[in-house]
């Protein structure tokens, strides 16, 4: 009798053994925070990171030689006085925003087909070519989403940016352009380079870190 409770309880301790092995040690954002709770369309969205140890990247980032040009890799200043963030950053703002901070608004600048499969949680998509001259966009439907998005005001054809949101673009990563010609496009209107932030790593580095995105429209 004693023998059959000492291999039961061994077989016991090898279950919750092999269970903590398969669930590996946790991931968090930081040592002192796991998850940060933000809104995305209306709805509370939890920021984690992968909880399994063994998990691997997006499929869709696992390219290490896209043709350049156009995948270049970007330079870590994008122009002067516009910051470039991380992730930590990045979070930071969303849990802003999140909280009732209207001045801030994250952008996904890149094209729908991307946004589809997945974006970071509270960005709004901005395709690179609704700011972009040369792709057919003109200085009234540019004007038009920087007065209905970006706080942007305009009175006898001048500009006033004193109530301008502060941006924070990102678009595929440090071989992407997409959110780099959105900023270079605003800065030529005038939107004042310190109210413009650039996720540079973008959904390349946020895949890799295993964290949270959601289905983009």
């Amino acid at each position: 009798m004693m023998k059959s409770r000492v291999l039961i309880a061994a077989f016991a301790a090898s279950l919750i053994f092999s269970a903590n092995v398969s669930a590996g040690k946790p991931v968090g954002i930081t040592k002192d925070v796991m998850e940060v709770a933000v809104q995305h369309d209306g709805k509370t969205v939890k920021i984690t990171r992968n909880q399994d140890n063994k998990n691997t990247v997006n499929p869709s980032f696992a390219k290490t030689s896209r043709p350049c040009p156009p995948f270049c890799i970007q330079p870590a200043v994008l122009a002067p006085g516009v910051e470039t963030i991380a992730e930590n950053e990045m979070i930071d703002y969303i849990s802003k925003m999140s909280g009732g901070d209207d001045s801030i608004l994250v952008v996904d600048s890149r094209t729908p087909d991307w946004v589809k499969k997945g974006t970071i949680p509270g960005a709004i998509n901005l395709p690179w070519t609704k700011l972009n001259p040369a792709k057919g966009a003109d200085p009234v439907s540019i004007l038009e989403i920087m007065e209905e998005n970006f706080g942007v005001t305009e009175s006898e054809g001048l500009l006033n940016f004193s109530k301008a949101k502060t941006l924070v673009l990102f678009c595929n990563g440090m071989w992407c352009g997409q959110s780099p010609n959105n900023i270079k496009n605003l800065l030529k209107f005038g939107y004042p380079a310190h109210k413009i932030k650039w996720y540079r790593g973008g959904m390349q580095d946020w895949e890799i870190l295993g964290l949270s995105t959601v289905p983009g429209k």
